[in-house]
Formats: C-alpha cells, structure tokens, sequence
C-alpha cells in the first residue's frame, strides 16, 4: 500500500494526472453584453437586445490559465439554439449551456393602466378594457426595447374603433404591429370550474392560463370549485359552465362525489349549459350525456418534463361541412373550413382525449358514432375532410325542452400554455393562440344563446 501511495505521488509530481486546477468560466460576453453564470448548474444566461444578430457570433470568453474550451471560440456559434462548450484543464472538465435571450421590441403595451397581450409570432397586440370604454380616443402607454422607436408614439391620443397599425423600427427595420381593442362581453354569467379551493390555487398552468383569459375577456366570471358544488353552491345563475381540466388524464376523484356529479346533471336538466375541454371530456358519461362505454376512447399526452416539439408541421383542425356554425366564426384559416391552433416550433404536451373512430368503439366512421352517442361531430384533424377518422370538437343538444348544450374540445393543439422544455428553454410563442381564444369565445356565446 505504501508503495501504491508513494507512487501515485510520483505520478501527481510529474503531472501525469492534474485534479488541483480550475475549469470555470469567470466572464462569458456576446456582442459586448455579460452572461449570468451559474456555476452549479453550468447554465450562462445572456439576454440580448432587439434586433441582435445571434445565429453566427463568436463570444468572448475568459477561462481559467491551462485550460482549453470545445467548441473553439474562433468558430462563430449560432445561439438561437442552446450551445454547449466544454472546458477542460488537465484531468478536469466542466460543462456549461449557453441560452441566449433576445429582447422583443415592445416590452410593455398597456391602456388605461391594463396591459396588452403582446403576440410576437404574430406581431399583434389585444387589449380588452371595461364594457362601455369610449374606444376613439385612447393614451397608450408603451415600453420599448433600447434603440427602438415606435409609431404612433407613446403617450399619443388613438381612434381604436377599428385595429391600429404601430411601426416599429430599429436599426433601420421596420416591423408593423396591428392593435386591436376590444371590450369585456357583458350581460354572460359564466363559472369556471376548477378542482382548487380557489382561482388562485390553480397550479397547472394551462388551467390557469384559461382561466387569465376567461377573466379578462367577460365581465361575469366566478371561479367555482368542486367543493363549492357539494357544499351546494346554487348553479342556476350560470349561463355557462366551463371545465378546462389538463393536470391528469384521470378525472379526479371529488368530480365523482354523488352531490357533484348530481347538482351538474340538475343543472344542465334545468337548461344549463357546459363546456368540457381537453381531459374533461372523460366526464361525459358520468354526467349522462353519453351512454355509458362511449366516452373518448384514445387518451394520451405528455407531462412535464416530458413533452417535444414539432419543427415540421403546424397542427390544426378541418371542419368541413360546418363552415357556418356559430362556433368556428372569425377564425384565421389556411383553406376553407381548415384553421392551425399550434404553430411548428412550438414547445406541446399534446394533451388528447378524442374519440378515434376508424378501428375503435365499433364506430367506423362519424355517422356511426354521431348514431351511437347523439352528439354531433364538428371537427377533426386537419387532413381529415369528411370528419370519419377523429371527433375533436363535438356538441351535444338537448332534449329542445330542458337539457342544456354540451361541447367539448379535446385536440392536443387546444394548448393554451406552452412550457419550457426539460432543459429549461422557453418556448417560443405560439402564433395561433389567438385561434384557441376566438374558438373558446365563440363556444361559450354559442352556448349562452
């Protein structure tokens, strides 16, 4: 052993194996601008200004004397995608990621001290203010990017009783973003279901983006929990009941409690109406609109940190045949009857809960399953022209008499918030969200009448 000892001393003496140097990075700057190093995690965050040119840039680096760094700096490195480098320094190395920022032109539009929902993708800004704002002559106030200016500028009296262009322009660009205003829908009583004692409980973060959204674009909105319905919360007042459930692919357990699941089928035997969407839609057959064995049949989806993004194909929905129904109104379209509600790129889940009717459930096709669930099948996937292979949106009437309506909506592309990856990289935005919202407007309307 003393031998063993003596010579492994020998070997650290003549610098066959080097542990006591350093391999951390101690600056990291792109175009001039410092890095945030974490040196537990590896992660260097840098955050860029607008305009920024990060797909061919060398870095400048300061690492450690005796150590060197793969891939070499000398080689520009494109960081709109996370970029690794390796520093190593005798026996040691260290990994760091890179993730490089670019700020957007417009940080902050807001009206009347309410803040606008910037859409990048789509270089659109929504705003919706109080039923009866006088829209003619609205004072925004605007954040930019340093060295962008914008036109009309902030501060500057606008008509927004049709959509107003801004330019933006920086570095000699010139980018247009449309501003569209609108009011809060008055006159609706609308719940949002949730499993939470209260709205601000809700933790998964596609429920709560639904219900940001809710909240902002109608006036009479109440949060409702299960727990409300059994200890006997009065639902009459609702004209619509909506339960966007997307935290499991099992429907919880207190939805089955007899005093919830009764108080909803009474509800909607007194004419009230609901909207289920994504996972909730496995509610259907306890709440007796659906036989029983007739609910989706093809459940799926990731949960974090899992999930993935689709760089080829954005997805989206056909409704062909139903062009004119009330539900699918104003929508942006690629070809008659057809809308995308997920861009390519875009960071999913795909959280599904749709009837798949080809080989499954003895359907065959759509006339099968509108025969044996009395619903109606209104959309499917996008290649899907004559409805027969998916049922992804779907209504079902009443009785004409007392029954209230029912939609659900259950595609995977119904993804109102898009997580950052498993390695921490924000997603980029999703430029048809502004579909998923028309959509959801249009059915809680439609439902209302």
């Amino acid at each position: 052993m003393l031998f063993l000892l003596f010579s492994c001393e020998d070997e650290n003496e003549n610098g066959d194996f080097i542990l006591d140097v350093p391999v951390q990075i101690s600056s990291f700057k792109i175009s001039g601008t410092d890095g945030a190093i974490d040196q537990k995690t590896g992660v260097i965050s840098v955050t860029l200004p607008y305009n920024s040119n990060i797909t061919s840039v060398s870095p400048e680096i300061i690492l450690p004397e005796g150590s060197t760094i793969s891939p070499s700096i000398s080689t520009p490195a494109n960081y709109s995608q996370e970029v690794e480098y390796v520093v190593t320094n005798g026996n040691l190395y260290k990994k760091y990621k890179v993730r490089v920022q670019v700020l957007q032109p417009i940080l902050k539009f807001s009206i009347n001290e309410i803040d606008g929902i910037i859409d990048n993708a789509t270089k659109s800004i929504s705003v919706v203010l109080p039923s009866g704002t006088n829209v003619s002559a609205l004072t925004p106030s605007i954040e930019l990017s340093t060295g962008v200016s914008i036109s009309p500028a902030s501060g500057v009296a606008v008509d927004f009783s049709a959509p107003k262009v801004y330019a933006i322009t920086a570095g000699g660009r010139t980018e247009n973003y449309t501003v569209t205003v609108s009011q809060q829908t008055m006159g609706l009583k609308v719940a949002f279901l949730g499993v939470s004692s209260a709205r601000g409980g809700i933790t998964n973060l596609d429920e709560k983006a639904a219900a940001d959204w809710l909240f902002t674009k109608f006036s009479g909105v109440t949060y409702i929990s299960f727990d409300d319905i059994i200890g006997g919360k009065d639902l009459s007042e609702f004209d619509v009941i909506w339960w966007h459930f997307d935290a499991s692919m099992d429907i919880p357990e207190v939805a089955f409690e007899a005093k919830a699941v009764n108080a909803l089928k009474n509800y909607r035997a007194a004419g009230g109406n609901l909207m289920l969407t994504t996972f909730a839609a496995k509610y259907l057959e306890a709440l007796g609109v659906i036989p029983q064995g007739k609910g989706p049949n093809n459940v799926f989806g990731d949960f974090p940190p899992a999930g993935f993004v689709d760089q080829n194909s954005s997805w989206g929905i056909s409704f062909k045949g139903h062009e004119d129904h009330p539900i699918f109104a104003g929508l942006q379209t690629f070809e008659p009857g057809k809308a995308n509600l997920l861009e390519k790129g875009t960071f999913r889940l795909n959280h599904t809960a749709w009837w798949f009717l080809p080989e499954w459930g003895g359907y065959g096709n759509g006339a099968g399953w509108r025969q044996q669930t009395g619903g109606i099948n209104l959309a499917s996937e996008a290649w899907d022209n004559e409805l027969n292979g998916r049922v992804g949106i779907a209504e079902f009437p009443g009785n004409g008499t007392s029954d209230g309506n029912v939609v659900v909506i259950t595609f995977g592309a119904y993804d109102w918030y898009n997580e950052a990856d498993a390695s921490g990289t924000p997603s980029q935005p999703n430029g048809f969200r502004s579909n998923i919202e028309r959509l959801t407007e249009n059915v809680i309307k439609y439902l209302a009448e």
